[in-house]
């Protein structure tokens, strides 16, 4: 069975909603198949063929819409669009009723919500529909499938790698660091300004799955504490989509966080990556994002390729299909 569809059927949540609940063995494939794809678009046999896909958007996107929208037509899908004014959840319908509605007619959902991860899972199970968490304010999965596909692309096998978070502990460092947990030796360091680090319970989470592939996860609020090897700097944009930060002087708490050519000095043989989109001069320069060190571009194509990696495996069998 496809560990990322379930059983048909069954009133349960399906699809990707966090790294943290996927097997490493599920992880790797995604990963491996994101660069394949990259490497080959056509490298498939239509998977989505006569399957009709909702894409529901409530948040700002670029990248991560543009992708999944273009790889479902790409895997033979039929995308629906949904905006953030579109669905009658606007005029006070509940989440269940729009899910019944929407698994009546879609195969696949889509979702970016101004809501939790908890309204994704209830779309997904009221509407007994394989659902793609596309970001949720807690994590952004299919992000953290991008970043280590890149990663592979560019560095070969992940054992081992030396990765170094700088910036806000937001849903894409979540995703970072459930994704790297479980890769073998990895060593990742969260800088994160204070009072802007990585959720509560999530960095001993991700330390218990890291704990069986001899990982290491750590943090600190020091840019002074980074560590002295590094094989890759990661940064994000300090104002996450659609957050706002409450303290009026926060720029002046980031500012010593902002990656420049003289702190990629200190690596001279690191990559950098970057989700996108960037402000320069906030949390990066523009001769770091532009430089030849950067892999911040590569990153936004592989997010097309991991993609249709994430649908390929989350839309399951076909009725009458044995091949998948």
């Amino acid at each position: 069975m496809n560990p990322l569809y379930g059983a048909p059927g069954v009133a349960q949540e399906r699809g990707l909603f966090s790294l943290a609940e996927l097997k490493p063995d599920a992880l790797l494939r995604l990963v491996e198949r994101s660069v394949e794809l990259f490497r080959d678009r056509e490298a498939h046999d239509f998977p989505l063929r006569d399957r009709v896909a909702g894409v529901l958007f409530t948040r700002t996107s670029t990248r991560t819409r543009t992708a999944f929208q273009t790889g479902i037509v790409r895997l033979g899908g039929t995308p629906v669009a949904y905006g953030p004014h579109d669905l009658q959840l606007n005029t006070g319908e509940s989440v269940t009723d729009t899910a019944r509605v929407l698994g009546s007619m879609l195969d696949l959902l889509v979702a970016r919500t101004s809501g939790p991860l908890d309204e994704l899972r209830k779309l997904s199970s009221a509407g007994g529909l394989p659902l793609i968490n596309a970001m949720a304010t807690e994590e952004h999965p299919t992000q953290g499938v991008c970043d280590l596909a890149t990663l592979a692309l560019a560095h070969g096998d992940l054992s081992g790698l030396r990765v170094m978070y700088i910036g806000e502990g937001n849903n894409t460092a979540v995703a970072l660091a459930h994704g790297m947990a479980m890769v073998p030796g990895a060593r990742v360091t969260f800088v994160t300004p204070p009072g802007y680090g990585l959720p509560g319970g999530v960095l001993a989470a991700a330390r218990g799955i890291a704990g069986a592939a001899g990982a290491e996860l750590a943090e600190t609020h020091d840019v002074a504490d980074a560590p002295t090897e590094v094989d890759v700097v990661y940064t994000t944009r300090w104002q996450t989509t659609g957050t706002d930060k409450g303290d009026p002087d926060w720029r002046e708490t980031f500012r010593p966080f902002h990656v420049d050519a003289a702190l990629m000095r200190r690596w001279p043989d690191a990559s950098f990556l970057h989700d996108l989109p960037a402000h320069r001069g906030d949390e990066v320069a523009g001769e770091v994002l532009d430089g030849p060190r950067s892999l911040a571009w590569t990153q936004a194509t592989m997010k097309l390729s991991s993609a249709m990696a994430v649908l390929e495996a989350t839309a399951g069998p076909a009725a009458g299909d044995t091949r998948r």
